[in-house]
């Protein structure tokens, strides 16, 4: 696959079942969004969701909340509580690819449109918390290693790491 075929946009509900089950395959157990918690986030944030597309299928996905003062371990800022489109800080929800698409540099396609996008909506900064084997991935895009999150989300040691732009 060419790094050209592909289309980036934003979603509309009908994407919602293909974007939970890209959720699902990429986050295994309670560490994935719920479809409800998806559904919010195309309504409430459908700029700070981003789907890739190659041949019609969406194959990756990254969603994100904004506000302007973020507590990364709060899980209810999860499920949008807090949530501010004008916020300046962008922190992302989720990144994931569909299994069938990965090892194909997708995730930073995305990231590095999302990133582009954040900018264009003058964002001052990304904030993510990732599992330990993601770090080195968010560093090559020019994330820095914040600390070890308070966060047990889904039952796992997560990392918060921030971009300022």
């Amino acid at each position: 696959m060419l790094l050209t075929d592909y289309r980036l946009r934003s979603p509309s509900l009908t994407d919602l079942d293909r974007c939970y089950a890209i959720e699902r395959s990429a986050y295994p157990g309670d560490e994935a969004a719920t479809r409800e918690k998806i559904e919010k986030r195309i309504r409430m944030y459908p700029d700070g969701f981003m789907l890739l597309e190659i041949d019609g299928v969406i194959a990756g996905m990254i969603n994100s909340a904004c506000a302007d003062k973020v507590v990364m371990a709060d899980s209810a800022f999860k499920e949008l509580v807090g949530h501010d489109p004008a916020g300046r800080q962008a922190v992302i929800l989720s990144l994931a690819v569909h299994p069938d698409h990965q090892g194909q540099g997708l995730a930073g396609l995305l990231l590095v449109n999302f990133i582009q996008r954040m900018k264009r909506l003058h964002k001052q900064s990304i904030e993510l918390m990732c599992r330990e084997e993601h770090i080195a991935l968010y560093r090559r895009f020019g994330f820095n290693y914040v600390r070890p999150s308070a966060s047990a989300h889904g039952g796992l040691a997560w990392h918060e790491m921030l971009l300022r732009l």
